[in-house]
């Protein structure tokens, strides 16, 4: 919860660094000029923050600030095709690729998660209630989590996979339709 300016502050540096690095000056006006993806996708996530923020804050600046900064990531998350409430993310969030992202507002994803695209993150359909993932979770490009499940720690989710079954085992790997755990050797980062 970014109820502080100091961890507002804190956490836009930690994901400032993943989308904005350190290239010439030159570099840095062009990109910006040109709005590159991980550009408006830093937009997007910096206004998502400033929401959190303000709506964690008391009375007037609140009341004011709160609806400036939620219509702002409204109408950001439209051209980029993201759809997510302020608080459902700890810090360090990377999207790697915007399109066609829905993160139900109660679920609740820890510090460092990663976004592949074009993901979903939300109820079944049947009860409102919403997945809680650990730390350190990589989300591959397609996979889904849906309904009332909890995923632990330095869980990497494949490409293309529905999860929708508790995984309680940190570090492991898990992809498929539904998800299942990759046995060790079955998964190599050179694809074989």
């Amino acid at each position: 919860m970014l109820d502080t300016k100091d961890k507002l502050k804190d956490c836009l540096n930690k994901e400032k660094s993943f989308y904005i690095t350190r290239k010439s000056r030159h570099d840095q006006i062009v990109e910006w000029f040109v709005k590159d993806p991980s550009v408006r996708i830093w937009q997007y996530q910096k206004t998502l923050r400033y929401t959190e923020y303000y709506y964690c804050q008391k009375g007037l600046k609140k009341l004011i600030m709160y609806p400036i900064c939620r219509h702002r990531r409204n109408r950001l998350g439209l051209k980029l095709g993201i759809e997510m409430v302020e608080g459902s993310f700890a810090p360090g969030l990377i999207i790697h690729h915007s399109g066609n992202i829905v993160v139900n507002g109660w679920a609740r994803i820890g510090k460092d998660c990663q976004l592949h695209g074009d993901n979903c993150i939300g109820n079944n359909g049947k009860s409102l209630k919403a997945p809680r993932l650990g730390n350190r979770i990589d989300i591959g490009v397609g996979a889904k989590i849906i309904g009332d499940i909890e995923l632990a720690d330095d869980i990497v989710i494949g490409a293309g996979a529905v999860v929708n079954k508790s995984f309680l085992t940190p570090g492991i790997i898990i992809g498929g339709i539904p998800a299942q755990e990759l046995k060790k050797g079955e998964f190599h980062a050179d694809g074989k």
